[in-house]
């Protein structure tokens, strides 16, 4: 606590705190969850290493391939492989977990970017203290005795975690919080992943289904990415996760068959997204505590991985393998159909794990399957290890709806960045033909839509639409001419509701205004009855506004002067008034059509 104590002291910000030392102490902030999530990441992979030594290695004598990037932490046992015991350590594995998450903190089941998503938008970048631990923990017993997943869940959580922790420590404001919050993700998913860029892209591309960014948390999620991608590989190496020879991109006919690859991935993503809210959705009703459903879904991957052991634990190994040309397009397939199943059964039934990591599987899976098809009919045309990495990229898209992350996700992960154009090719078609298929149900359709921005697009709302299309609000006012008496307007006075009055001149045209609050003074001192004229009282510094102006020009001018009400006059004369506008007129249009919006991005959820 002396240590917290301390820290807070030398990041406490006041307003006589100059502009760098601001930066100077922001700076130290990102440093600082950079550098917890790279240890998180630290724990985390070898927790990893362990389980699968003791559990999958150890008990089932099962030793999943690695990718080129990663070696095993301890020598293999000599263990024989037993299916019947694969069969059931998943079960097992999900007992532990369900039991972990679901006593001391329900909120840690599942993949666990959703949750990082849905504090970010809706709990002011809250997350509990215990959340990252438990998630830890549940996590590797999960995915190292069988269950099928990714770390990138479960490491944004953790790192999602210490940003809230650090924030709410330094009684930072909720927008300062959910930005240290999203560094948070950045830092443990670029860390782990070792794409410290693709990290930070992520962080702030995933929270939205549309193509939009969340800008502000993107230099924050840079600085904390890079250093956590730092301290990682210090302990783990350098280099990229995957070894890819130098494919290339020479030939434009085969942007063809990359094309016929987004359809391919597409598919497969509906099919994916589908399944895995689909197997939620069964377990949802299955009439026993959380607390058991992780072992049903542990024993039905168990009944997967027992004819097809690829299909378990991370499977990263299998894509090195594809890559490397050593899979058929039999195997490939069942791998990909596979994949979907187990990690369908493993997160939806409340195991703890990702869901990166399996689409990148079951992408390069895919990938692989059709390169090797194409290559097959048009011999030459196409590199089949290269359509592995582009399906990467494509399929994780399809379901996340996070193309441009994505596409430097797979780069940095294969180190392979010569393959950039049919990726975008792939990823932007995947993008638009999945838009509506998400994997990320927390994700929001744009800003708008985000509880965390909240009264930020008033203006914006507003400057979408004109005057004209309140037309139907705009209220005829009766008008007084300039050299009516005053002893005559009071006699009108008594007998209208108005409270504005816009004055004209014998030519029809409107040449002041005034209120009752401009007369208030002087209605009852009958002395001035016939010595003043209307003109007299009105106003000529008119502000008016017409149909052509956009409503967020208009409300700027009621609040300029604190006006409740705007003269609307004629474009092309703007001495012809045509009616009055109030405020409250604007307010209730732009709630209609905040709550329209509000509609459409619920039912798009």
């Amino acid at each position: 606590m002396d240590i917290l104590r301390t820290v807070r002291e030398t990041l406490t910000f006041t307003t006589e705190t100059s502009p760098l030392k601001r930066t100077g102490k922001w700076l130290l902030v990102y440093i600082l969850i950079g550098v917890i999530a790279g240890l998180g990441s630290i724990l985390f992979h070898t927790l990893c290493e362990l389980g699968m030594h003791f559990f999958l290695d150890g008990l089932a004598g099962y030793r999943p391939p690695v990718p080129a990037g990663e070696h095993a932490l301890l020598p293999p046992t000599d263990t024989p492989f037993s299916r019947w015991i694969l069969l059931f350590l998943p079960a097992l594995g999900g007992l532990v977990s369900g039991w972990l998450v679901y006593t001391y903190a329900p909120e840690a089941e599942g993949h666990g970017t959703d949750s990082a998503i849905d504090a970010y938008h809706n709990k002011g970048g809250q997350i509990r203290g215990r959340v990252p631990i438990i998630k830890t923990v549940a996590s590797a017993i999960t995915l190292t005795t069988g269950g099928s997943g990714g770390r990138e869940g479960p490491i944004a959580q953790i790192g999602a975690g210490f940003g809230s922790f650090l924030g709410n420590q330094l009684g930072l404001s909720e927008r300062e919080r959910r930005i240290m919050l999203a560094a948070g993700v950045a830092a443990g998913v670029g860390s782990i992943f070792r794409a410290p860029m693709a990290g930070a892209l992520f962080a702030a591309e995933v929270l939205y289904r549309e193509p939009e960014f969340e800008s502000e948390v993107i230099i924050p999620a840079g600085i904390a990415s890079a250093v956590a991608y730092c301290i990682f590989c210090l302990v783990y190496g350098w280099g990229s996760l995957f070894h890819a020879p130098n494919f290339t991109f020479t030939n434009p006919l085969e942007l063809g068959p990359y094309a016929l690859l987004a359809l391919v991935l597409t598919a497969g993503g509906f099919v994916y997204v589908k399944c895995f809210h689909g197997v939620h959705a069964l377990f949802a009703k299955i009439p026993i505590k959380n607390h058991f459903k992780p072992a049903i879904g542990g024993l039905l991957t168990g009944g997967i991985g027992f004819f097809l052991p690829q299909t378990l634990a991370f499977g990263y190994g299998v894509v090195q393998q594809a890559i490397n040309g050593e899979l058929g397009i039999a195997l490939l397939l069942g791998v990909a159909l596979g994949k979907i199943l187990t990690t369908s059964f493993t997160i939806s039934s409340g195991g703890s794990g990702g869901v990166f990591g399996p689409s990148v599987v079951i992408g390069g899976a895919l990938g692989g399957g059709v390169g090797q098809t194409v290559d097959a009919l048009l011999p030459g045309l196409i590199d089949p290890g290269a359509f592995i990495i582009v399906g990467m990229a494509g399929f994780f898209t399809a379901v996340s709806n996070t193309p441009v992350s994505t596409i430097i996700f797979v780069s940095e992960m294969t180190g392979s960045y010569h393959l950039l154009l049919p990726s975008l090719l792939v990823c932007f078609l995947c993008q638009i033909l999945a838009q509506k298929v998400t994997i990320y149900v927390e994700q929001y359709a744009n800003k708008l839509q985000s509880p965390a921005h909240a009264g930020e697009f008033f203006v914006d709302v507003l400057q979408s639409f004109r005057v004209r299309d309140l037309l139907g609000q705009i209220r005829k006012f009766v008008t007084v001419p300039e050299g009516m008496s005053f002893a005559k307007f009071k006699e009108f006075f008594s007998d209208t509701t108005q409270d504005y009055f816009p004055v004209v001149n014998t030519r029809n045209e409107l040449s002041g205004i005034f209120t009752n609050r401009d007369i208030r003074t002087i209605l009852f001192a009958p002395e001035v009855d016939d010595l003043v004229v209307v003109k007299d009282i009105a106003t000529t510094d008119l502000i008016t506004t017409n149909p052509d102006e956009d409503l967020g020009t208009v409300m700027t001018k009621f609040t300029k002067k604190n006006l409740d009400c705007l003269p609307v006059v004629d474009v092309q004369n703007p001495n012809h008034l045509l009616g009055m506008l109030r405020r409250r007129e604007v307010i209730a249009f732009y709630n209609n059509e905040l709550a329209k919006m509000k509609r459409q991005g619920n039912s798009e959820r």
